[in-house]
């Protein structure tokens, strides 16, 4: 065949295109997360993606592309870690984006080409089965955490609360990605269209099923409870003026009896056991005000080497014994992974100086002043795990309280983006949840995973008092587990199996007579 003039420079100028578009196809999804929160467009906006993907020249193209499309979509979640890690962001996103280059290929594989029935009815289950894997892989707390799950982005979407009480956050994301893939071969299959629009309607027909016909918990009273936001304290001696500030608004609440008043992260700056006049001063302030104080102690221990993040339930006699040391840590944030290779982040970002100290296990605390109520508490980036939540609504908890500080992020989306998790993990648990941050968002979600008002923004130091509605029952989520990527790996790995059998068909089929 003879080379059209000015045939290859066209192609490179097009395959130079294709790595940025992908890229930006990647970041697209971030809208619908909060801020911006437009939850609908996560049904279609991964389609400019797999379109991208399906249409590439060959499979290392498709290969490259589910790459750098996943370090587009990692920048994009996690844009405002930026000031924090600096350049070191790029270095993440892009080893982490590695984890999409295998479903680059399976796209290319079941909607390239000119797809039939048969593919598009596989791809629209294969495929967003292979999603989840990357999640659930990259959802490992050492590798960053499951923040940013495509499921997460339903938080405001009522029937996608009610899938998560089925499946979890898993759940969710299968079905948008289930509806994504379908839209695209909508577009891209027109022998299969029948097919990709019945897809879509199976689809639709699970959200009305669930919103419909899902189990909910049953009323089981209410509970009391206050949240207290320090807002952003400056100065060199911020510890003590935050303190103040949250011992100021927790006095101001001791007319409207809560039994639970809730601090956020880091809220206390030195260890009770070294500082009795903290100690002695919080036991008064529950004295006052009639209600157990849950506050979160940030500092070196007294009782064992290190420096530990702890919720310390105080009482009207003083700490009540109740103690919960934080388990998953954040990567860079509060301690570096393999620190002797990459301790060179912390001269190039807000990486931590020095490692916090992990705790061994989670637990339940009874707080005398609510009439006994069993509640599980979560230190920050430890609500974005739903198998720990999960675990606690298991073991009896009746209410879940997150105490969360993103300070450090405070006029970016990360303050939204983490106040969110409150509405799923009470949707997966049929337990409310009670998301107490130390400068904002501060929210509290019911049992079906609806926010209560007031919502306490980052504008600055603030207090609120809550009837949280309980609940009783078991959600099915709770019952059965993460029994959606058990089902997504099964699915995948019958597709590879499928595939190495025709491989070897073909192969024995084109081999040479002997």
């Amino acid at each position: 065949m003879t080379a059209i003039p000015g045939d290859r420079p066209r192609r490179g100028a097009v395959l130079a295109w294709r790595a940025p578009a992908a890229v930006v196809a990647g970041a697209l999804p971030a809208l619908a997360f909060p801020a911006p929160g437009l939850w609908w467009l996560a049904y279609a906006a991964l389609v400019p993606w797999l379109l991208l993907v399906r249409s590439a020249g060959s499979a290392r193209r498709a290969v490259a592309e589910g790459w750098l499309g996943g370090a587009g979509f990692l920048l994009a979640v996690h844009h405002w870690l930026l000031p924090s890690l600096h350049v070191f962001i790029l270095v993440l996103a892009g080893l982490l984006g590695l984890l999409w280059a295998p479903w680059g290929l399976l796209v290319h594989r079941m909607l390239g080409g000119r797809p039939g029935p048969g593919r598009v009815a596989a791809a629209v289950v294969v495929v967003p089965s292979a999603w989840l894997l990357v999640e659930l892989v990259r959802s490992w707390q050492y590798l960053g955490g499951p923040w940013g799950l495509m499921g997460a982005s339903q938080w405001q979407f009522a029937p996608a609360l009610r899938l998560a009480s089925l499946g979890g956050v898993w759940l969710a994301g299968f079905v948008v990605v289930a509806v994504n893939t379908a839209l695209a071969a909508l577009v891209c299959a027109p022998r299969a269209r029948l097919c990709a629009a019945a897809g879509l309607a199976v689809s639709a027909a699970a959200l009305g099923a669930a919103w419909q016909w899902a189990p909910v918990p049953r009323p089981a009273g209410s509970a009391r409870v206050a949240v207290v936001q320090a807002g952003v304290v400056g100065g060199t001696d911020s510890v003590t003026h935050r303190f103040e500030v949250q011992e100021r608004l927790t006095r101001e609440l001791a007319g409207r009896r809560p039994g639970l008043v809730v601090w956020g992260e880091s809220s206390v700056g030195q260890d009770l056991g070294r500082h009795p006049e903290l100690r002695d001063r919080l036991t008064a302030l529950s004295r006052a005000v009639g209600a157990d104080l849950l506050v979160n102690v940030d500092a070196r221990r007294s009782d064992r080497p290190g420096i530990y993040k702890s919720s310390v339930l105080v009482g009207p006699g003083g700490p009540t014994g109740d103690r919960y040391d934080k388990m998953r840590l954040v990567p860079f944030g509060e301690y570096i992974p393999a620190r002797s290779l990459l301790g060179w982040a912390t001269a190039v970002g807000k990486a931590a100086g020095e490692d916090r100290m992990r705790g061994d296990r989670q637990v339940l605390m009874r707080v005398p002043a609510a009439g006994g109520l069993r509640a599980g508490p979560l230190v920050c980036f430890e609500s974005a795990f739903p198998d720990m939540s999960r675990r606690l609504a298991r073991d009896g908890a009746q209410l879940l309280v997150v105490q969360s500080s993103t300070s450090t992020f405070q006029h970016s989306w990360a303050p939204q983006q983490h106040a969110s998790l409150a509405a799923l993990r009470a949707a997966e648990t049929w337990r409310p949840v009670v998301h107490a941050t130390l400068t904002g968002v501060s929210t509290v979600a019911d049992a079906h995973g609806r926010t209560l008002g007031p919502v306490l923004g980052t504008d600055g130091p603030a207090a609120a008092v809550y009837d949280v509605p309980l609940a009783s029952g078991t959600s099915p989520y709770v019952r059965a587990g993460d029994w959606v990527p058990y089902g997504a790996f099964a699915v995948v790995a019958l597709c590879c199996a499928a595939e190495a059998v025709r491989a070897r068909r073909r192969d024995r089929r084109d081999a040479p007579p002997v």
